[in-house]
């Protein structure tokens, strides 16, 4: 395979990379075994050697070309196809994006990024019915008076970041020693720099020193985009590292819990504030009410909550949930739509939310409709099975909106993403966050054994596979997110095909449960970024188990810790070890990744914690008091807690938990 070696040197007035020869760099290059595949690669062993008498500073380039005729780019967490390149882009939140020519912000006919903006190290593409693409290490250190590419079982002392690239224009993908974030670095959605100044992104070789570094090579046929999730598998075998040893599965519940009904209840709204913030200044706390009835706040935090308390056999904290659910169930409709308001300010239910302006259509939410849907449904099964209490007033306000959603389909049998306040008729579609009403009208039908809708819920669940799953492109779920390609939805369409399978028995909704959930892994970093900017780099936090939320708000967040129940009923299906791992990493991550005492994070009480961790500097929005960066959100953000919670106390509790 040809590999294509270039370079730019901090001393250069331009831009450009080119031939090695003019920089002093001289480059051999020997493929070594292997058979292209994904579990058999192709190495390329590769050696640069500064030949002149000075130090050279600066970013060497290699790319794998293809043979290039509709590509659709990989690199987990950051590309996906062309993170819909093809689609509009004038809207308020910027990600990076793939388009032909010479495209306006934020879309680009290439892209480089350091590693650690990657879950996995690695730059893939399907094209012309293959996958093509590389991996190698996402740092190197030094080790022995050289530079050497870390390996999980490689000690040694950090030296530098590696990037990788993708490239429309020239139809190749691409691995950097050093880095650049080029043509933009995108720290959130509304925080976007220009390119840098070739410095501390610099990779340096002194005057004769030469490094040698291992590419694996990839290029084997697939059936659809699927097939890079056989390279993701393989990847995370060779670098894996499991989460640093948090708490046990009681105590973090316990702490997480108790932390939210001591510090985030606010008694006069029946609900749990968004934020939790220390005020210095009275020794108290400040409260953000955003307050929704999920999605951020309500039944992500309340049921949750529920399930903790019930488990704990903590009755206090048990009434204090069974109070924001109930408020939801009996206040929150909206009689014209016959769907719930999603949002509550000063004493009025409205649909205007916190996101309300960022949306580009007025209307309800299906996402936040029936997830809050889902949570009743949910505390209902809990306080049946473990309380041996029935809500059937809960059952019957869920029946009966589920009943306006599912009407709402469009020829397609996709669900909307945004529905009329006045009629509740979908006004808006193109969306994955629909995948919410198939996931609560599947656990409805399961919980009542009522199929009415079965299938319905077939034909809805052929199309969101064929249209998003097989090619790996989820998006539209957040509402902040300007339909940017993300890891939440397929969260939701988990749970649907848990449920149909549990439904129907067959085996299609098992094999398509496995292709989401591969999906899912590559939002989830498989081994521990070496973070610099406290607390995270103090306290030694890991990153692996948790997920990158988007390629628009590309931190890492809890939300997927809400998915421990289905990977679990997988394993219980299908003994796949994998996923039995990983499903541990996001159990672990969750144990590791909150106060375990007072401050452990720089603020906050025992069992806080928030919803963002920065696992690369070039995410950092928080500072210190003394201006200093910091890796996190110094604040109690309940929902995120909330996910932990979930995954934690479920099925997977019953097993494991004495």
């Amino acid at each position: 395979m040809e590999l294509i070696i270039t370079a730019r040197s901090k001393f250069q007035e331009d831009t450009e990379y080119t031939g090695l020869n003019g920089h002093g760099l001289h480059a051999s290059i020997e493929i070594t075994g292997g058979t292209g595949s994904a579990k058999q690669p192709f190495q390329a062993r590769v050696r640069i050697m500064n030949l002149s008498g000075a130090t050279w500073p600066g970013v060497i380039h290699v790319e794998l070309p293809f043979a290039k005729a509709n590509p659709r780019f990989f690199l987990p967490a950051f590309m996906y196809g062309r993170n819909r390149g093809e689609a509009p882009q004038n809207v308020p939140n910027e990600f990076p994006r793939l388009r032909e020519g010479s495209p306006s912000r934020p879309s680009s006919p290439w892209w480089m990024v350091r590693s650690d903006r990657l879950s996995h190290p690695a730059a893939l593409v399907y094209d012309n019915g293959k996958i093509f693409g590389l991996c190698a290490s996402p740092y190197f250190v030094s080790k022995d008076g050289g530079k050497t590419q870390w390996k999980p079982e490689l000690t040694g002392e950090f030296y530098q970041y590696s990037g990788y690239t993708c490239s429309l224009a020239k139809g190749t993908v691409g691995y950097t020693l050093g880095y650049e974030n080029a043509p933009l670095l995108f720290i959130k959605s509304r925080l976007v720099k220009e390119r840098a100044p070739l410095g501390e992104n610099c990779f340096e070789l002194a005057a004769s020193e030469s490094v040698e570094f291992t590419l694996d090579l990839y290029e084997y046929e697939a059936e659809s985009e699927l097939g890079i999730n056989a390279v993701i598998e393989e990847i995370y075998s060779r670098y894996h590292q499991p989460p640093r040893p948090g708490s046990d599965l009681r105590t973090a519940a316990a702490d997480l819990s108790q932390a939210i009904y001591q510090y985030a209840w606010l008694p006069e709204e029946r609900s749990y504030s968004t934020f939790v913030y220390e005020d210095k200044e009275t020794g108290g706390y400040r409260y953000n009410k955003i307050i929704s009835i999920s999605w951020t706040d309500g039944l992500p935090v309340a049921v949750p909550v529920l399930m903790a308390a019930l488990r704990l056999g903590d009755e206090p904290m048990r009434r204090q949930a069974l109070s924001c659910i109930q408020n939801i169930a009996e206040n929150s409709l909206n009689p014209a739509s016959g769907l719930p308001y999603e949002a509550y300010q000063e004493g009025k239910w409205s649909i205007n939310g916190w996101w309300f302006d960022g949306m580009r259509t007025p209307g309800h939410s299906a996402y936040l409709c029936a997830q809050a849907l889902f949570y009743i449904m949910k505390a209902y099964e809990f306080e049946r099975r473990l309380h041996n209490i029935l809500h059937e007033d809960w059952m019957v306000f869920v029946k009966k909106v589920l009943l306006v959603l599912e009407k709402s389909k469009n020829s397609d049998d996709e669900y909307p993403a945004i529905l009329s306040e006045r009629t509740g008729a979908g006004l808006e579609y193109d969306s994955f966050s629909g995948t919410w009403c198939m996931a609560a009208m599947a656990y409805y039908s399961w919980l009542t054994g009522d199929s009415t809708h079965l299938d319905s819920l077939k034909r809805s669940e052929k199309h969101y596979y064929e249209t998003y799953v097989r090619r790996m492109e989820c998006y539209g779920t957040p509402l902040d997110a300007d339909k940017a390609v993300d890891s939440e939805g397929i969260l939701a369409y988990i749970k649907a095909v848990r449920y149909l399978h549990a439904l129907t028995g067959d085996a299609l909704y098992l094999d398509h449960m496995r292709d989401a959930i591969g999906y899912e892994f590559t939002f989830k970093f498989a081994y521990n970024s070496p973070v610099k900017v406290p607390p995270l780099s103090t306290v030694g936090w890991s990153s692996c188990g948790g997920s990158v939320t988007s390629v628009a708000n590309p931190h890492i967040h809890p939300m997927s810790s809400n998915l421990v129940d289905e990977l679990y009923y997988f394993v219980q299906q299908r003994k796949d070890p994998y996923v039995r791992q990983r499903m541990l990493d996001t159990i672990g991550w969750g144990c590791q990744t909150y106060n375990r005492y007072d401050r452990e994070f720089d603020h906050g009480k025992k069992g806080w914690m928030s919803e963002r961790y920065c696992h690369s500097e070039g995410l950092v929005t928080e500072t210190y008091s003394d201006g200093s960066p910091a890796s996190t959100w110094f604040c109690l953000m309940p929902w995120a807690s909330g996910s932990i919670i979930e995954g934690l106390v479920g099925d997977y509790w019953e097993a494991n938990v004495k």
